[in-house]
């Protein structure tokens, strides 16, 4: 947060690459296969980007816009992307109604790097209410390689105040999150959107009973007592 800290004052408009915590910084995003940029979420503008996103997902950093994360994002996982975006303007609007407050989000997505590949990339939200220089939301999104991670299935999911989470990501944090196959998300979907089991199973060319089979291993998974109070849960916490 020392970042914040020592650049806001000025609306992070005039950051010199040479000021020593700038230097110390780009060694560690070198140093941790990281970058970051900062944003005011409430005007939609990026404020300034380090420099390894030439590395990470080959675009310059005073060329970088959120639109791009669309194109870069894995197919089968822009759905989370759409559920994600205004995940963060809600919880911006909510900080800047507030008038006080930050909040941290972090998931993980494959994003494609500068050869056309598609690396897992942790990414980490930190939205804080300010009022210097003038009354708004800051957003600090930092990008990490995780490629090192065994994820097993599911996705790394986090969302509250505990900033003990904002670290560079070992195991037990990236473990921390949603158990779902991308098939348990899927059905859970459908069946959100009010199809019955049969057919959720016409649609995605299986048995009934896999379907069935899923749906029971989503509950055990979540320990929830209903595929409904789940999907509510969800919807709460920005998911569906």
């Amino acid at each position: 947060m020392e970042f914040i800290e020592t650049f806001s004052k000025d609306g992070f408009s005039e950051i010199d690459p040479d000021h020593p915590l700038m230097l110390e910084l780009e060694e560690m995003m070198e140093r941790n296969n990281q970058f970051f940029y900062i944003a005011d979420v409430i005007q939609l503008n990026i404020l300034f980007t380090s420099k390894r996103s030439v590395k990470m997902i080959g675009i310059e950093p005073e060329e970088l816009t959120f639109y791009q994360f669309m194109e870069l994002t894995h197919p089968d996982e822009i759905q989370r992307l759409n559920i994600g975006r205004p995940k963060i303007l809600k919880l911006a609007q909510d900080l800047f109604t507030a008038k006080s407050g930050s909040m941290l989000l972090s998931t993980d997505f494959r994003m494609r790097n500068p050869r056309g590949d598609y690396s897992n990339i942790l990414i980490q939200c930190y939205l804080v209410y300010t009022t210097i220089p003038r009354s708004t939301v800051f957003f600090l999104k930092v990008h990490t390689n995780i490629d090192w991670w065994q994820k097993k299935h599911g996705f790394h999911y986090y969302l509250g105040e505990d900033l003990s989470y904002f670290i560079y990501p070992d195991k037990d944090l990236l473990d921390m999150g949603l158990l779902l196959s991308q098939r348990e998300f899927e059905i859970l979907k459908l069946v959100e959107e009010g199809l019955s089991s049969e057919r959720i199973a016409e649609k995605l060319f299986l048995s009934i009973n896999t379907v069935n089979t899923h749906r029971c291993n989503i509950l055990k998974k979540t320990r929830k007592d209903s595929i409904s109070d789940l999907i509510f849960s969800f919807k709460e916490r920005g998911l569906m």
